[in-house]
């Protein structure tokens, strides 16, 4: 903070206020609020209705609950004081920010993730061991998909959608994120809301799924095929997954993002598929499923002990079919260590 010349960091909803606190606000209309000023201690502004739910640890922040009657931005702006350069939550809802520049006409503001994000990136031994045992949830559940253990064709996506849900739950996690199931032509759509759609034989089907174990986040992502795949699919398959493994080898402590996001960007284009890769190659993961840093063009910040990410290259035909293969790797002095190990083979499932 005081190299970033930032006063002030006032942390309402998102992840930075569990990652300092572990307490969780509720997206509610009433204010909660972190005050930490770079010259005193912190304070908790939270509804009072709320405050059983925080476990309070007096030496790292004082509580400060607030009545249904009383005024929570004049708090907050209390707190602040003669403080005048700001940084607030990237996610703070627009009314209290509104109602902070009002009380406080003469601050300047920023985001706060100037501050946290990159400190927030850098994983430490006890937050991989949490990532390391979310991936392995996941993969157990991989490992499943691809095995044919759960049935897909003649069932809705959503249907296989809910089962790898109750699945991730089975093997240790908290809350499901997401679990997406793309067939067919669906697969085409990277962020495709399982739907009504029943599974067919002799078609692809794109499986991205995680959730959140210990307050750590999973995200793996498998394709299989209900059938024997076509040449032309199957080309495409390698393509894919020589790119997705050259990705995870050219993420090495020092290298800039963008340049991993090229490795794998590379070899799709010059297999003729350039304009069928439609998204980043990668993005953080932690206490929220996408955070710093993020794997994409422009992004010229070098990988450091500790970052953990997805490498997660695809290729979409719209219409007809699309792949996608997703590893978390963490970035170590020794080499990227993947922390999902299940096969990147194509599996032909046939249930």
């Amino acid at each position: 903070m005081q190299d970033l010349g930032v006063d002030a960091l006032l942390l309402s909803l998102g992840a930075d206020l569990p990652w300092l606190t572990g307490y969780e606000a509720m997206p509610l209309e009433r204010l909660t609020m972190l005050v930490l000023p770079v010259d005193d201690g912190a304070t908790l502004v939270v509804p009072a209705l709320e405050a059983p739910r925080v476990q309070e640890r007096a030496d790292e922040f004082r509580l400060r609950p607030w009545g249904e009657t009383e005024d929570p931005v004049g708090i907050v702006a209390a707190l602040v004081g003669p403080r005048r350069r700001l940084a607030v939550s990237d996610r703070t809802w627009a009314s209290f920010l509104l109602g902070l520049q009002e009380a406080l006409p003469t601050a300047s503001w920023s985001r706060a993730s100037v501050v946290t994000a990159p400190l927030r990136a850098r994983k430490d031994a006890e937050e991989v061991a949490a990532l390391r045992a979310a991936a392995e949830g996941a993969d157990r559940v991989a490992t499943q998909l691809l095995a044919g253990d759960i049935r897909l064709i003649g069932r809705s996506e959503s249907e296989v959608s809910a089962e790898i849900g109750q699945r991730l739950r089975a093997e240790g996690h908290e809350r499901v994120n997401f679990a997406i199931v793309g067939s067919g032509p669906n697969g085409a759509s990277p962020h495709h809301e399982p739907g009504s759609r029943v599974i067919a034989a002799d078609e692809a089907v794109v499986c991205d799924f995680g959730g959140t174990m210990a307050g750590y986040c999973s995200d793996t992502t498998r394709t299989v095929f209900t059938g024997d795949p076509p040449a032309e699919f199957r080309e495409l398959y390698a393509v894919l997954q020589a790119a997705q493994a050259a990705a995870v080898q050219a993420a090495v402590v020092g290298t800039p993002c963008e340049e991993v996001d090229g490795v794998a960007r590379g070899l799709i284009t010059e297999a003729g598929f350039g304009d069928r890769f439609i998204h980043r190659t990668g993005h953080g993961i932690g206490l929220e499923e996408h955070e710093d840093p993020y794997l994409v063009a422009g992004n010229r910040e070098a990988l450091a002990p500790g970052h953990a990410f997805s490498v997660e290259p695809g290729i979409y035909v719209p219409g007809r079919f699309g792949a996608r293969i997703e590893d978390i790797v963490v970035a170590a002095d020794a080499g990227p260590e993947p922390l999902n190990r299940t096969s990147h083979d194509l599996h032909v499932v046939e249930a």
